[in-house]
């Protein structure tokens, strides 16, 4: 603690790592500082410098002036928890008051991330500040009347710890964790400790320490009414002083076959934790060697109590908020998968730790009439009841526009426009893979989204490098946004992964190292997507301490034998006079063997007015390809790729022209048509069915 207070370098609010904190400042609210841990040089924002009651140019950098604005008598425990995170090189998370010039005192709350360098020493602390006060205004209450045992001289030290341990607690679980800790028995001189609950007119027990296994089994969920020391304090709203073995017995026949297997614990006090005028629960303590409990310690355990009560009233509140959140943001999610032969799913969504929980992440799998299956996984900006909400049109509306048998680029342009057209100031990242279960052959469009993760079936692991467009939302200039395909094949007992950015994503830590332990948490993980699933959330959330939700989607390709693609491609390239009839020779034998050779002549007509085209305005070969399709009747779909990003238009052509009729013929003799563009080109395509032809 020495070290935090030391004087330090000069003035300063700026520094190299500004940029961040001004990123963490704008999505959170709050100020940020960043710690030189040699110089000893304290840095805050703005925000930072208000929360702390400091106006421009007053703060001086020195952690000396930082110390003046706190209160004297908790600089120790706030010194031992940073130098514990120093030294055990992991974060902090704490609550301190802070004096303003006015003398108003003000909690303040206070979270730090410790940056290493390459032999793993601390170098920096950077991190965010907020006001607390409303929040842990009980709190404060609890801090006055600490103070006043204090200066009655009683003996406050239990309150102390105790409050100390409560202080960085947020969920129940915390809370419980907390108390049951053996050091703080150790602190306050207590041999065991119970918590219970009030739980629909039963006593759950949810943390204990060196209380026999077999007493909270056999008293976990008791009725509040049956004579037991916890629920006799809740009945009756006061403590419950034990002194000795025959108080037990005579008052808790229950417990007397207990009382063997603690022969040292000769004395317990069973305080009630009510908050709001309402019982929510008990805590008890035993004491070795101990007979009575004078009046004034008695007055100290009764202060414990409300302290307690306190803190579990707070992760109460939190744990329902972040339930209640939870549950909104899960109920906008597809209930039911799509079971597709051939491919395994698995999806999961986490949400964030972070007061509120609740975001814009989603995902979602559908099955199109011809048998393949598209999903989605897909981030809208914010975490609020705002971009749940825009998730869940944003979801429906993709979900729509892949269901009519828009091609992915084509459903995510739409998509794009429709979030714009929402005029929520909002934008979303998005990630769409269109499988086909009998080739494996997929499609996938990115719009400001992460890549997925292929991981093959040697164990081969690899960010699959497809192009992307703009997020959702975004108006590209010059119309409307260009989404890539990328098309590559899923192999045999390969898994492919779609994530949002909060599985890999640390705050302070480098995107690059968060990309590659996903990789080696993917080569670990287990085969079943499921098991897969819940397994990279484990291993991810160890590094990114859960700081945003989550949505995963987990796809395995089964081990089958892979039925052939039935495709046709042919190049065409314009120094050789016989591709185009090869091409057209090639075509009409994968009608044939499709049976769809009554396609054949409006096939070769449009395949060579597509490839013409293609050749005429573009520098190049062009590639031929057909495949038959299922999603409108039994058809065929042609496409053209070549090289240029140049799309066809349609002109005006009279009796004499001898060219511009070629998207007028595509026009009225194909059932649908479009331009997908690539990584490197565009794709001009259309589609013929056999049921219309007939």
């Amino acid at each position: 603690m020495d070290r935090l207070f030391e004087p330090g370098g000069g003035p300063g609010t700026e520094s190299h790592s500004a940029a961040a904190a001004h990123v963490a400042l704008a999505v959170n609210g709050m100020g940020t500082f960043s710690w030189d841990v040699a110089s000893g040089v304290m840095q805050y924002d703005a925000g930072g410098l208000a929360v702390m009651g400091f106006r421009p140019g007053e703060f001086d950098g020195r952690l000396a002036t930082l110390g003046e604005r706190m209160v004297p008598s908790e600089l120790p425990a706030v010194g031992k928890l940073v130098d514990r995170a120093l030294r055990e090189r992991s974060g902090f998370s704490l609550y301190f008051r802070v004096r303003h010039s006015d003398g108003r005192l003000q909690w303040t709350h206070t979270q730090g991330h410790i940056v290493r360098d390459e032999q793993n020493r601390p170098v920096r602390v950077i991190g965010i500040i907020r006001d607390a006060s409303q929040e842990l205004r009980a709190v404060d209450e609890t801090e006055q009347l600490r103070q006043s045992l204090e200066d009655s001289h009683r003996p406050s030290d239990i309150v102390v710890h105790v409050s100390d341990a409560l202080v960085p607690t947020v969920t129940v679980e915390d809370v419980a964790d907390a108390l049951t800790d053996s050091r703080l028995l150790e602190r306050i001189g207590a041999s065991s400790i119970i918590l219970g609950m009030i739980d629909n007119g039963r006593m759950e027990l949810v943390g204990s320490n060196g209380v026999h296994e077999t007493l909270i089994q056999d008293f976990h969920l008791s009725r509040l009414s049956e004579p037991l020391p916890l629920t006799e304090a809740v009945r009756t709203r006061e403590p419950v002083f034990v002194t000795n073995r025959l108080q037990f017995v005579t008052r808790y026949p229950a417990l007397a076959p207990y009382l063997s297997k603690f022969p040292e614990a000769a004395a317990a006090v069973y305080l009630p934790l009510i908050a709001q005028d309402t019982p929510i629960g008990a805590v008890g303590l035993t004491y070795e060697g101990r007979a009575s409990f004078p009046p004034d310690e008695r007055a100290v355990l009764t202060a414990l109590g409300k302290v307690i009560a306190q803190a579990l009233q707070r992760a109460l509140l939190y744990d329902q908020e972040h339930e209640l959140a939870a549950g909104l943001q899960t109920a906008m999610l597809p209930g039911i998968l799509p079971h597709v032969p051939g491919l395994h799913l698995a999806t999961r969504y986490r949400p964030t730790r972070a007061r509120g929980g609740i975001g814009g992440d989603w995902y979602d799998a559908l099955t199109l009439p011809d048998g393949r299956i598209a999903v989605v996984v897909g981030d809208v900006q914010g975490h609020d009841v705002t971009a749940a909400a825009v998730m869940g049109q944003l979801r429906i509306a993709l979900r729509a526009y892949a269901a009519e048998g828009h091609p992915p680029s084509t459903a995510m342009a739409r998509a794009s426009a429709f979030l714009a057209e929402l005029d929520t100031d909002r934008f979303a990242t998005c990630l769409l893979a269109l499988i086909d279960p009998l080739t494996g052959l997929t499609s996938i469009v990115r719009a400001g989204h992460p890549e997925p993760v292929l991981r093959c079936l040697d164990g081969r692991c690899v960010w699959l490098d497809t192009p992307g467009g703009l997020p959702l939302g975004l108006t590209a200039p010059g119309g409307q946004a260009a989404y890539p395909v990328f098309e590559t094949v899923l192999e045999p007992g390969s898994t492919l992964v779609l994530c949002t950015d909060g599985l890999i994503e640390a705050r302070a830590q480098d995107l690059d190292e968060g990309r590659a332990r996903l990789l080696d948490a993917l080569a670990a993980g287990p085969g079943p997507p499921d098991e897969l699933a819940d397994h990279l959330l484990d291993v991810m959330a160890a590094y990114t301490g859960e700081e945003d939700d989550v949505a995963l989607l987990v796809l395995r390709r089964g081990r089958g034998k892979a039925a052939p693609a039935p495709r046709m491609e042919a190049v065409i390239s314009p120094t050789d006079p016989d591709a185009l009839r090869n091409a057209r020779n090639a075509l009409r034998e994968a009608l044939q063997s499709w049976s769809l050779e009554a396609l054949g002549d409006t096939a070769e007509l449009l395949a060579c007015e597509l490839a013409t085209n293609a050749l005429l305005h573009t520098d190049g070969s062009a590639t031929l390809t057909a495949r038959p399709v299922r999603h409108s009747g039994r058809g065929v779909r042609l496409a053209v790729s070549d090289t240029s990003t140049a799309s066809p238009r349609r002109r005006a052509a009279t009796e004499q022209s001898t060219s511009g009729r070629g998207v007028m013929l595509i026009e009225e003799l194909a059932t649908a048509w479009g331009v997908e563009p690539r990584g490197n080109g565009k794709t001009v395509w259309c589609e013929l069915s056999l049921d219309l032809l007939q």
